[in-house]
């Protein structure tokens, strides 16, 4: 089943049906203004909910009928059965609000590369396959690259990853173990994503690049499926038999294509009538890398560059490549963007480890604190269902979770000892 349909470009309305899958030819801009943000186009049967709902398929391909790519070979490893990750019930964090209600936490740290990015890369593996591309290569602070250096593998693909050369050691070494041909680029990561642009439109190479390749939001949409479909199983059908929808989904926003990709796949669920409504998006990004945060409360379309600084690296973003379209997924759910400060972003990765026994990186940790931040200044209405994304895993950047404890006791191998170390920390 194919319901690649072609394109649709999200500025002027152009239109193309698929390009002919042969060589390596790929699609990234609009044949008419020329604008890098297409979406794709799907042709879904609208009594595909039947299937999805019978399926028995324990990761993301049990949307099939609502995805872009053939499914992957049984034979090709994580490729084929990565998705499907834990929403759990957080009562520890529904405790913050005021008024009471639901916090659910969808963990995408549990993918096989402790990343929500490895979505967007199993679908863009398929695409590559498909149309015959000789390799992969993409810019990254760290998670999508891995993620693609993964998949890449897993497709039978070569990958070359562009990183800045901050990037944290744990993401680099995750690159050399999956065999990326890797590269460190002395600049941001608005340097490293100009470069392999030039590279993969004068070498012929397959971009996986955030919002130039239209099918990165293709896989990022899944977890908004998996999010409704999670809740319908836990909670029931709605009333009018549709899937449940939360109030409000709280996401971490670098570049953009994230939010995007939850507000796709929303969106799709709503024209095949699978719920009823959308909820209410809300953004959160780093106070040091807030260009699309800053057009918001501009009230503007117009998103200016920044020069990003955040101890969370995977949403540090001078000019976020996806900007428009994040934008458009807060202003379209009645929802908004917050800013949280670095210091909010670390005391979140302990109170979301203690509320939700989930660990997240800095990035991740970011929606979490905008949950608190709202949820502290009583924002958030009583009885409100929320989901909060975590998108990556906490062990890709140890040292910044490191910096958000207290270090531990050292005790003598004793009895005593220990009962002493206790009664000091009870007195502090």
């Amino acid at each position: 089943m194919n319901v690649f349909a072609g394109y649709r470009c999200g500025r002027c309305g152009w239109e193309a049906g698929p390009q002919p899958e042969e060589g390596p030819d790929a699609r990234y801009a609009c044949g008419d203004c020329g604008g890098e943000d297409l979406d794709v186009v799907i042709a879904a049967d609208p009594g595909c909910r039947a299937i999805v709902e019978a399926s028995r398929d324990p990761s993301l391909w049990r949307y099939h009928p609502l995805l872009p790519v053939p499914v992957p070979d049984a034979d090709r490893g994580p490729l084929r059965s990565l998705g499907l990750t834990p929403l759990h019930a957080a009562p520890g964090a529904a405790q913050r609000l005021s008024g009471g209600g639901e916090v659910w936490i969808k963990d995408d740290g549990a993918l096989p590369t402790g990343s929500l990015k490895d979505r967007a890369s199993a679908i863009v593996a398929q695409r590559a396959g498909a149309i015959g591309a000789p390799a992969i290569i993409t810019a990254s602070t760290g998670n999508a690259g891995v993620a693609i250096a993964a998949m890449g593998r897993a497709a039978g693909l070569d990958t070359l990853v562009l990183v800045p050369e901050s990037a944290p050691p744990a993401k680099i070494a995750q690159l050399l173990v999956f065999g990326a041909e890797l590269y460190l680029v002395r600049g941001s990561y608005d340097d490293a994503f100009a470069l392999s642009r030039e590279a993969a439109l004068s070498m012929g190479l397959y971009c996986r690049n955030t919002a130039m390749n239209p099918f990165t939001v293709e896989g990022k949409k899944t977890v908004a499926f998996e999010i409704c479909e999670q809740l319908t199983v836990a909670l029931g059908p709605t009333a009018s038999g549709h899937w449940q929808v939360p109030d409000r989904i709280y996401v971490s926003v670098g570049d953009g294509n994230i939010i995007s990709g939850v507000h796709k796949g929303l969106k799709d669920l709503l024209a095949l009538g699978f719920i009823a409504h959308l909820p209410r998006l809300i953004g959160v990004q780093a106070a040091g890398s807030a260009a699309i945060a800053q057009a918001f409360d501009a009230k503007s379309d117009t998103i200016t560059p920044v020069h990003a600084s955040t101890i969370a690296d995977s949403i540090a973003a001078d000019r976020p490549a996806d900007g428009r379209r994040a934008l458009a997924a807060v202003n379209e759910t009645g929802g908004v963007y917050l800013t949280v400060s670095d210091e909010a972003i670390l005391a979140a990765i302990p109170a979301l480890g203690r509320d939700a026994a989930v660990f997240g990186e800095p990035a991740a940790a970011a929606a979490y604190a905008g949950f608190l931040q709202q949820a502290e200044a009583g924002a958030i209405p009583a009885g409100e269902r929320v989901v909060v994304l975590n998108t990556g895993n906490g062990l890709k950047d140890v040292q910044a979770a490191a910096r958000a404890v207290s270090g531990a006791v050292t005790i003598d191998p004793s009895p005593s000892a220990l009962r002493r170390a206790m009664e000091g920390k009870e007195r502090r």
